[in-house]
């Protein structure tokens, strides 16, 4: 496909979620609403490269969407005729704060905490992010058959369970969002561990999506933020030979520019709206925007990153926030300060990258054989091949 089907391609698949937003609040199934804007959407690339881009695109997607699902009402054997045209008829046009609304529900749908977190991820990318079946199952390194269960019987879930199509009260919605963007995180973190670009475009797209829809709330903002900023040192994080770079030695010349000045002002903007308590996300963007605006790994603020540990540690106390901020310490205050405060997290014993910072701070002391038995007890407990690579030429220099 050219750079314009390309441009195209998004285009409609943008609109596209959209219509399907809107769809199912006047039909009521996620289902219907779906196989309905994809056969619009075919249609969609089918005809608008020799036609033309319609004046209103998302417009012409929902008429050619209603339509469709008019008559698969009309076929259903339990449906007489004046059912399926008694079907609500949705504004070809809606206005943007009907759009906003309408996605939100589609949002809180999708992420119900009635869902497993795997269905959560995988209804996301279908129905938020509009892959297709195939193209989830590839993103997930599932079978296409796991994936369409999966996606069919989170449907189901919803259909059977009654889960509503609407926006929490004001009251659940701190809770609900932090869900909703923990599926947003989980999807970019399996791309991005995984160097999934894919994945990782799904996330920042579906982040942006909760950014324009609720452009004053921190965690939206945070998250969001975090995302770029990480985001931005993508084509520096794996060498030509395939390992990991480590932070410390990657090229910051080819680090993302825009990304990371939008991520910072996003921090800045997140802050300013963070009540008494931060927001976890929040912290989290503030410490890669550390990392982000310093030249070089050399100058990087360490009392900064470490103070916003000790902040994320306030708001979000875990054994893994203590291994980040020793690393951190190791950075400042040598290896031989920084080992005592790992090892005595040895609650972390299953967690891999416990053992891969053991291993390099035994390795920066000198101690090559109990950094290499901390490599093998970190590739046992599941740390990446690559990773482990590193880590053991790291152990033998």
């Amino acid at each position: 496909m050219t750079f314009a089907g390309d441009t195209l391609a998004r285009l409609i698949r943008d609109e596209g979620t959209r219509v399907l937003a809107t769809l199912v609040r006047v039909i009521g199934s996620v289902d219907l609403a779906e196989d309905a804007v994809q056969d619009a959407v075919v249609r969609a690339l089918e005809t608008w490269p020799r036609d033309g881009v319609p004046d209103n695109p998302r417009a012409w997607l929902l008429v050619t969407a209603r339509r469709r699902a008019v008559d698969v009402l009309r076929r259903e054997a339990k449906r007489v005729g004046k059912e399926a045209d008694a079907m609500p008829l949705a504004d070809e046009d809606p206005p943007p704060s009907v759009i906003r609304d309408d996605l939100l529900r589609l949002v809180f749908t999708c992420c119900h905490p009635c869902l497993s977190v795997d269905a959560q991820v995988a209804l996301s990318l279908r129905t938020l992010g509009g892959l297709s079946t195939a193209e989830v199952a590839r993103g997930l390194r599932l079978p296409e058959a796991t994936a369409a269960k999966r996606l069919t019987r989170a449907k189901q879930k919803i259909a059977t369970a009654g889960i509503p199509y609407r926006v929490p009260a004001a009251e659940e919605l701190p809770e609900r969002l932090s869900g909703v963007a923990a599926t947003v995180y989980l999807i970019f973190n399996e791309g991005y561990a995984g160097v999934r670009a894919p994945l990782v475009d799904e996330a920042v797209r579906l982040a942006r999506l909760l950014a324009s829809l609720m452009p004053d709330e921190p965690t939206v903002l945070g998250l969001l933020a975090l995302l770029l900023l990480h985001d931005a040192r993508r084509c520096t994080r794996v060498a030509d030979d395939g390992l990991p770079v480590l932070l410390a030695d990657q090229d910051r010349s080819l680090w993302d520019a825009v990304l990371i000045q939008e991520g910072v002002l996003l921090v800045g903007r997140a802050l300013r709206r963070t009540p008494s308590v931060p927001n976890p996300y929040v912290v989290e963007a503030a410490i890669a925007a550390c990392h982000a605006l310093a030249p070089t790994y050399e100058s990087t603020n360490w009392d900064a990153v470490i103070s916003w540990y000790d902040v994320l540690f306030t708001v979000r106390p875990s054994p893994v926030v203590s291994l980040n901020r020793a690393a951190a310490i190791a950075e400042r205050d040598g290896a031989a300060v920084a080992l005592p405060l790992v090892d005595a997290l040895d609650v972390l014993a299953d967690y891999p990258w416990w053992h891969a910072t053991r291993a390099e701070l035994l390795h920066r002391l000198g101690n090559r054989s109990a950094a290499l038995t901390a490599v093998a007890s970190a590739e046992a407990a599941g740390l990446g091949a690559g990773h482990a690579a590193l880590l053991r030429r790291r152990a033998g220099e």
